[in-house]
């Protein structure tokens, strides 16, 4: 009961804030989404930071207003109090508490003082919640929100009525939930500001069911102490899946993406769902062009990758910079042709596979949503990488999904299992285009799983299961025979029914079919007559 009260609670004061926004013609506003999730993050960081406290202090956790009892502190003890905390936890000065905003909110200037203080808080915890650039560069957790506000006279307005959103409640007696709540008020949080809206570097938002599939795959038995990487992050639906399955605490996460925003939206997913150790390792940056993420002079290679790569997409700009001798070993396929075009259409996605596979380390696994088309393409590009998946015995199977997965795009997807350590082989190949039920979700059409049906994919999967019309399970060999087609269509069986019966049941049955023809060439030569006599009939006028 609590659980729900607070989802309806927190999805109430997101909404609160999306109409202050409304109110203040941002509604909309390409800076929308960073008032929202900022002001979001610095809400959660207030209350996260009591929450840490009172566990460390009794008298706080008895005091009814812990920033009252708290502010009775010398600088020393104060200072010994930031010192005790987790070193993950955000540390906050007494000015920083949202309950000195609101008693300071009718000064003159509320909103410079608003913004310095979220600035002094993004400063303070540099170290900790930064973003770094693949040039090194640090992205801080807060803007100075009242800019936005173009109208200079509104702002303070404006920030007054942000903070008197976030003082309706606390989110102190949720901290104990983990990823079901969080992740449930992660989608809620931006399920506005993460569509196909974004131009050339659009971001699509990994639906539940296809996140929680790769995980629990890629996830069958108990691991620790495992790297996880997303070359391609966006805001982090498939890392925050992969570390539930392994364990947060049991994990570290990697990644990199193009987009400034994904790469914000990111860092306020890995806060939620206690991964900040892991903020460090987020980049902002090209992985196909320039990937971050090394060990020396070489590429770090990971235990686990996951990653819904962008299909198509130009790059063309540094296309040349890529055909080069030290990425050859990367891009052993090679690299799609620049179309005279339509070069949006470069698929992008191939380089994707290509780099996941070089990142891998010997044991390492991956899960990749591709184009359907990729698995059965007999030349080019595609068929080279699907040679090496299983000359290299390193393909563990592939899940061919239902149309329509994505709202956001109607290209048919499958999701490409790799296992560097799956030598024996038994691979499994998946036809689950028949599950799902399609519903309305806007102008499109979107085709949705059942968490059994998601289940039976799982374990279907995991058990290395045969089942007919459904899943097949495959030696390299067999999968080599047939042209390295990684379809499970092509490796049903087609059935032909037998019945035994007796020879008077058999001669019964042909004396049916005898007497059947008789009558119907009867007919036949009827109809002929009939035509014939209608045709001499007929006289030119």
């Amino acid at each position: 009961m609590v659980v729900q009260d607070f989802t309806v609670k927190t999805k109430e004061l997101i909404d609160g804030l999306k109409s202050v926004c409304t109110s203040y013609g941002l509604g909309n506003d390409g800076n929308e989404f960073k008032i929202i999730t900022q002001v979001f993050l610095y809400k959660f960081m207030n209350d996260k930071f009591g929450y840490d406290v009172k566990q460390i202090d009794e008298n706080l956790k008895n005091a009814e207003k812990w920033e009252k009892a708290i502010a009775l502190y010398s600088e020393d003890e104060y200072e010994m109090l930031l010192m005790t905390l987790n070193p993950d936890s955000a540390k906050l000065k007494r000015d920083h508490f949202l309950s000195t905003l609101f008693d300071r909110q009718n000064q003159e200037e509320f909103a410079k003082y608003f913004d310095n203080t979220l600035r002094d808080i993004a400063i303070f915890n540099n170290d900790i919640f930064s973003v770094k650039t693949g040039t090194g560069a640090k992205i801080t957790l807060f803007d100075e929100l009242s800019n936005y506000i173009s109208d200079s006279s509104q702002r303070d307005a404006f920030c007054r009525a942000i903070v008197n959103q976030l003082v309706n409640f606390s989110f102190e007696r949720i901290f104990e939930q983990k990823f079901d709540f969080f992740s449930t008020i992660f989608e809620y949080l931006i399920k506005d500001y993460n569509k196909d809206g974004g131009g050339k570097y659009a971001e699509y938002y990994t639906p539940h069911a296809v996140a929680k599939i790769m995980a629990d795959i890629l996830v069958d038995a108990p691991v620790k102490n495992v790297t996880c990487y997303d070359p391609s992050a966006g805001s982090g639906t498939l890392l925050m899946n992969l570390a539930h399955a392994i364990g947060e605490d049991r994990c570290t996460i990697y990644s990199q993406d193009i987009s400034q925003k994904s790469s914000g939206m990111l860092r306020l997913n890995l806060i939620l769902n206690n991964l900040v150790h892991s903020i460090q390792n987020i980049i902002q940056g090209n992985t196909i062009k320039e990937p971050y993420h090394k060990e020396g002079e070489k590429l770090m290679k990971f235990d686990y990758i996951v990653s819904n790569p962008p299909f198509k997409l130009d790059f063309s700009d540094y296309h040349a910079e890529l055909d080069s001798k030290a990425n050859h070993e990367r891009f052993f396929a090679g690299i799609p042709n620049i179309p005279n075009k339509d070069k949006d259409k470069m698929s992008i996605y191939l380089l994707f596979i290509q780099h996941i596979m070089y990142s891998l380390t010997t044991k390492g696994r991956a899960a990749v949503v591709v184009p359907t088309g990729f698995i059965t393409a007999q030349s080019g590009i595609e068929r080279k990488i699907r040679e090496k998946l299983v000359n290299n015995k390193m393909l563990r199977g592939v899940v061919s999904m239902p149309s329509n997965i994505f709202a956001t795009t109607g290209t048919n997807v499958s999701i490409l299992f790799l296992d560097a350590a799956n030598t024996k082989g038994d691979i499994v190949l998946m036809d689950a285009s028949k599950l799902g039920t399609t519903v309305k979700e806007g102008k499109n059409q979107k085709t949705l799983l059942s968490p059994e049906e998601e289940q039976k994919i799982i374990d279907t999967f995991n058990r290395h299961e045969a089942v007919e019309d459904f899943s097949v399970v495959l030696s390299y060999e067999q999968i080599a025979e047939k042209n390295y087609s990684f379809s499970a269509g092509q490796y049903f069986e087609v059935k032909i029914e037998y019945t035994d019966i007796t020879a008077d049941e058999f001669k019964a049955k042909m004396d049916g079919f005898k007497s059947n023809l008789s009558n119907l060439f009867a007919d036949s030569r009827s109809l002929e007559s009939e035509i014939q006599k209608q045709l001499e009939g007929l006289r030119f006028e």
